[in-house]
């Protein structure tokens, strides 16, 4: 099963999963106004290599773990793709939003 990025990425989007990604499958674009990122389940590989890299853990493993930004990035993935690449933010930056929470990476 694809990742999948939550909600937690609304607003933030650190972009560090798009720089580890082997097969290019994480797009930028806008979803309710706000900067926002998504995994294509289409040409995702399951190789973690995301999920390890978002320092806020807004990755999950799998489309039954957030079922409904699971459809969202279903949704959103092939308008998203022509989008050009952001640049990521430093890891170590705080979060934007008072609810997300820096995690320590070398743990998760």
């Amino acid at each position: 099963m694809p990742y999948v990025i939550t909600d937690k990425c609304l607003g933030e989007v650190y972009a560090n999963c798009t720089e580890v990604c082997p097969v290019n499958c994480i797009h930028p674009g806008q979803y309710k106004g706000q900067s926002f990122m998504v995994i294509d389940p289409n040409e995702c590989t399951d190789c973690t290599s995301c999920f390890t890299a978002c320092p806020i853990g807004a990755i999950v493993e799998n489309a039954g773990k957030n079922p409904e930004y699971a459809k969202i990035n279903t949704e959103l993935a092939p308008a998203f793709k022509s989008n050009p690449q952001v640049t990521a933010r430093p890891s170590n930056d705080p979060p934007k939003r008072p609810e997300n929470k820096l995690i320590d990476l070398k743990k998760a």
